[in-house]
């Protein structure tokens, strides 16, 4: 089964070099992924559903969010090459457990490049 993660970024460039860099991943057999869409969010964007109410309170104008329906990943090898570019980790259909080590994993790949 799948997971769907969602991680928001600064800015849209961001957010589609993220979504280059995993398509290149994925290319190397590191990820498999169903899709992926970079989502920016607009000043006076309408916005109908649950998930993207929230998510419009989450994202401020002229932010972005990459959607990511993963079916497959080597999370060692994937999580800290997406670290680097920051981003907020928004939301995962990933279990309690394997959303608290995702997040975890990606701070700690950020503080260990940061320092």
């Amino acid at each position: 089964m799948g997971h769907l993660i969602a991680i928001a970024y600064p800015d849209v460039r961001t957010a589609m070099s993220v979504r280059d860099r995993l398509a290149q991943m994925q290319k190397e057999n590191l990820i498999t992924l169903e899709d992926a869409a970079v989502v920016e969010r607009e000043q006076d964007a309408g916005v109908d559903d649950d998930f993207m109410r929230e998510l419009a309170t989450k994202l401020e104008p002229g932010t972005a969010a990459l959607f990511l329906p993963a079916v497959q990943s080597t999370p060692d090898k994937v999580i800290p090459q997406i670290a680097e570019y920051g981003g907020h980790i928004i939301q995962t259909s990933l279990s309690h457990e394997e959303e608290e080590q995702l997040r975890s994993t990606a701070q700690a790949v950020t503080r260990t490049r940061t320092s």
